[in-house]
């Protein structure tokens, strides 16, 4: 049958990382593909219990339909910790979403038409391209910097352009690791003040610094913009649980399209992470989160320097899941990928994480995925790879 498909479904690219990790399925591999927490932080047994306890007090209850605003209580919990941060904000402007990927998805909804411009780090988070993507908008992309976004380039395209949104993971970026620092939040927010541009600020690693000072997002210098949190990092990504924070004229609109798509998040599931969230202290977990993944940030920097050759550039993240390598100039993260293969080890090629002109020789690591043991290992056989692949060259 010749199925009428909507036009814009073939301009939307397959997720890399999707295909990388089909590949992976084969044991032997070790991956640094995905971005996955840690199944080692997990709390399997604090959330059985908390289960349990929903079921046995209020079974009938919390199997039923409930509100496209989400739990009551638990998004009061949300606005609570923002509140202890010193960010002002009220259990009103919390929307329970599906994961973080569904914020991506609604606010798309809500605000873009076709053609309309969206401002994108350089290099983005590649699932952020795909769901803004459906929506067929204008692409820009405003340089990364070590301590956040190119704001001089950044403030130009804002004056030349007419652009809707701007989407920034300021914490621990998706896919670089790099953290803007506090004058950089502070120059966005005073440029995006001058100019009808929504900040999109996507924070799902926020809470996952273990080294440096913690930093709040620009929404508490921006009171306009729209924030995204989830509980994937720091309870569960299986529960797909996340949320958006947003002003009300802008949370009118989000409740509307999300009846459309959901009429709710799983209130089950919402019921059993405010149980889990009640009855454990979640800044203790957060800190055995943040020990673990720090052990293995440093093993990864530290075998960056034992195994890959001295020629390679990388980041040094202060938190969250994933650093950034840069290869040199006219070698192709994606050719690697070939020998990265042959040596039973996996990344993802930089090129996915661009929505133009991509810089080939980039690739992104994922560090919490993995024992110590394997990321030594993972090291040593991409290093192995990298070194076959430069032998290559210089024989051809």
């Amino acid at each position: 049958m010749n199925y009428p498909f909507a036009r814009r479904i073939d301009k939307i690219p397959r997720s890399f990382v999707r295909e990388i990790l089909k590949v992976t399925e084969d044991p032997d591999v070790i991956s640094f593909a995905g971005g996955l927490p840690n199944p080692l932080s997990f709390p399997v047994h604090e959330v059985k219990k908390a289960t349990s306890k929903i079921l046995d007090d209020e079974g009938k209850q919390v199997l039923q339909y409930s509100t496209t605003e989400g739990y009551a209580p638990l998004r009061n919990f949300i606005a609570q910790r923002y509140s202890a941060q010193g960010l002002n904000v009220d259990s009103d402007d919390i929307l329970i979403t599906n994961g973080s990927q569904q914020c991506l998805d609604l606010v798309g909804k809500v605000f873009l038409d076709r053609d309309d411009g969206v401002v994108m780090e350089r290099p983005t988070y590649l699932a952020a391209i795909q769901a803004f993507g459906l929506f067929e908008p204008k692409f820009h992309s405003v340089p990364l910097q070590e301590d956040g976004v190119d704001t001089d380039i950044l403030g130009k395209l804002l004056r030349t352009e007419d652009l809707k949104l701007f989407y920034a993971v300021t914490s621990f970026q998706n896919p670089t690791g790099i953290t803007y620092s506090r004058k950089i939040r502070e120059e966005v927010a005073e440029i995006l003040k001058e100019h009808n541009t929504i900040l999109v600020e996507d924070n799902p690693y926020g809470d996952i610094r273990f080294m440096g000072d913690d930093m709040l997002p620009i929404k508490s210098l921006l009171p306009d913009s729209v924030l995204f949190g989830t509980f994937s990092k720091i309870v569960s990504p299986g529960m797909r649980m996340g949320w958006i924070v947003a002003p009300p004229e802008v949370m009118d609109k989000l409740i509307t399209v999300k009846q459309a798509s959901d009429l709710h998040s799983n209130y089950f599931t919402q019921r059993v992470v405010y149980q889990y969230l009640r009855d454990n202290n979640v800044d203790e977990h957060i800190q055995n989160i943040r020990r673990l993944y720090k052990s293995q940030r440093d093993q990864m920097v530290e075998s960056i320097a034992d195994f890959l050759p001295s020629q390679i550039k990388h980041t040094e993240p202060e938190g969250g899941m994933f650093l950034w390598i840069t290869l040199p100039e006219g070698m192709s993260s994606l050719e690697l990928t070939e020998y990265a293969m042959d040596e039973k080890v996996a990344f993802v090629p930089g090129e996915a994480f661009y929505t133009e002109k991509p810089e080939v020789n980039t690739m992104r690591l994922n560090f919490s995925n993995c024992c110590e043991e394997d990321i030594i290992e993972g090291m040593r056989r991409l290093g192995n790879a990298m070194k076959k692949m430069i032998i290559d060259k210089q024989l051809k």
